[in-house]
């Protein structure tokens, strides 16, 4: 008896517990991270320069953890962004990266930005400024790719 009344006081203790027990604020809002963007991540340069391996690899990660709402080409057009109604940038128009920094990717791809979750852990600093190198390169890409107009005043 004495061990009944035992396992149900610690039960009902656990139970009180838990159920006082304050979430964190990034279980509140995903992609929210305490840390702020300092001078200093800005101002990172990225040490990885692009290359066909480093970019395989993260295309690769790419089309797991990001396409879905990024678009298998940086279009913003993936399907979940789409199911979410969000409005994510063209990465293909190189304009809407191109006053940001590989420093300020690199922190957005490592902690996360608005509902986006960071790669943080989950990927190695490498695979993160490899990331950078993908992203500026669907800008390149997308310049290529874009039919040029001609002037019919000329």
């Amino acid at each position: 008896m004495r061990s009944t009344l035992l396992v149900l006081g610690m039960f009902l203790l656990a139970s009180f517990g838990i159920s006082y027990a304050k979430p964190s604020a990034t279980q509140d809002k995903p992609g929210s991270t305490e840390a702020k963007m300092t001078p200093e991540d800005v101002a990172k340069k990225n040490p990885i320069p692009p290359a066909a391996e480093g970019l395989a690899e993260a295309r690769k990660l790419f089309g797991y953890n990001c396409a879905m709402c990024h678009g298998k080409e940086g279009d913003g057009k993936g399907d979940l962004a789409a199911d979410m109604k969000l409005q994510l940038n063209d990465w293909r128009d190189a304009s809407s990266i191109e006053k940001m920094t590989d420093g300020e990717l690199f922190w957005i791809i490592s902690n996360g930005k608005g509902k986006m979750l960071g790669e943080g852990d989950r990927t190695s600093e490498k695979v993160r400024w490899n990331f950078v190198n993908l992203v500026r390169s669907f800008g390149k890409k997308g310049a290529r790719d874009k039919p040029k107009t001609e002037n019919p005043q000329n």
